[in-house]
């Protein structure tokens, strides 16, 4: 297992590297996507937790793709400052909006995908995170409700009253002077059917880049949000989709708090089963309490989950991918993100030092046992 944190656009300089390293970290996962683009819903310079129905903010340039002399730019800063880029997380929607929507620029869009792939390959960039939703991260409220006050972020019910306007997916604005009218609904079943068209086509070019998809599960796991179905919302979905077309390229960007957010089966489980299956290609590490559409994120050491035992797990199964803090409570200092961030990564740091070395204590962990002191 190796620790890693998660960037955004605005993170992407010396300071930011220099805390990853000083944390502990040995990997980065990038966002290159902007967040916070002329939008209200995401503090600026912090990380994205948005709102219940506001959109993050406006999309990128539709005909601006990452290059691969910024991709290897990028690659390199990074490493200089004793790092390793382990992933691209997420893409613009201005780049695959019409994949999401089975719209008319769906085969342009289809071949800009396959170009962002390819140029990761040629940067030698391993793994693309992405999340097919129409609704995208919604739903959600920000409180003071963690330990202390922390703020936190978590969800006080379902979110359909407001549908998704027209102009607007993955929670972001691609559109902003399209006409205003809702997206009209669809099917579980036609989602399912657009999922199956972008891998058929995209991971053929992922497995020739040695570039890994990796999907995220639906964030926060509801069957259907703003009146649009949702693909991955119990632990069990993850496999169709790994098997609608099963290739090393097609993999897991696995969740931890979102699936012990699920109203089905087992956190636990879920992690043992797809990383024994050697198809994780990262991980963020995040506790909650509750299940949806009530719950709230806490810190790593307090939630419902076991922390400790899902590290022994991947641990046993000898996962070596990177795990990363995906967001965390915003402590009360000077630097919310980074208190958040670091109060994590050393509870990260000493699980993974524990089960690494306890073959080494163990003698002395069985005497204490036996009152041996």
């Amino acid at each position: 297992m190796k620790i890693g944190l998660g960037l955004y656009r605005h993170m992407l300089t010396r300071d930011y590297y220099g805390f990853a390293r000083q944390a502990g970290c040995t990997h980065v996962v990038v966002h290159l996507v902007d967040y916070f683009n002329q939008g209200t819903s995401n503090p600026s310079g912090n990380q994205p937790t948005g709102s219940k129905y506001e959109a993050w903010g406006v999309a990128g340039n539709p005909d601006q793709l990452w290059t691969v002399r910024e991709l290897r730019t990028l690659r390199a800063e990074i490493e200089d400052a004793g790092l390793a880029l382990a992933a691209i997380e997420n893409l613009d929607p201005a780049h695959w909006h019409d994949i999401l929507l089975d719209g008319r620029q769906r085969a342009q869009q289809i071949e800009k995908v396959k170009t962002i792939v390819r140029r990761l390959g040629e940067a030698g960039i391993p793994v693309l995170g992405y999340n097919f939703s129409l609704a995208g991260v919604c739903g959600r409220v920000t409180a003071p409700s963690g330990r202390g006050g922390a703020i936190t972020v978590g969800m006080d019910g379902p979110a359909e009253e407001v549908p998704i306007p027209n102009g607007t997916i993955w929670n972001m604005v691609y559109d902003p002077s399209a006409r205003a009218r809702p997206l009209p609904t669809i099917s579980h079943a036609e989602l399912w059917r657009r999922l199956g068209g972008f891998l058929e086509e995209i991971i053929p070019e992922a497995e020739q880049s040695g570039v890994r998809l990796a999907a995220h599960p639906d964030d926060p796991p509801m069957p259907t949000m703003r009146q649009q179905p949702r693909l991955v919302y119990q632990p069990h979905m993850y496999q169709r989709l790994l098997d609608l077309v099963p290739s090393r390229s097609n993999a897991l960007e696995l969740c931890v708090g979102t699936l012990a957010e699920m109203t089905e089966g087992s956190v636990y489980e879920a992690v043992d089963e797809y990383s024994k299956q050697g198809k994780i290609a990262y991980i963020h590490l995040r506790n909650v309490v509750g299940k949806v559409p009530h719950y709230r994120e806490t810190f790593i050491d307090e939630g419902d989950v076991d922390m400790i035992r899902i590290l022994a797990i991947l641990h046993r199964n000898r996962f070596d991918g990177v795990l990363i803090p995906d967001h965390t409570p915003q402590m009360t200092c000077a630097a919310p993100w980074h208190a958040g961030m670091a109060h994590t990564l050393g509870f990260m740091l000493a699980a993974k030092t524990a089960l690494e070395h306890q073959p080494r204590y163990a003698s002395e962990l069985a005497n204490t046992r036996h009152g041996d002191r």
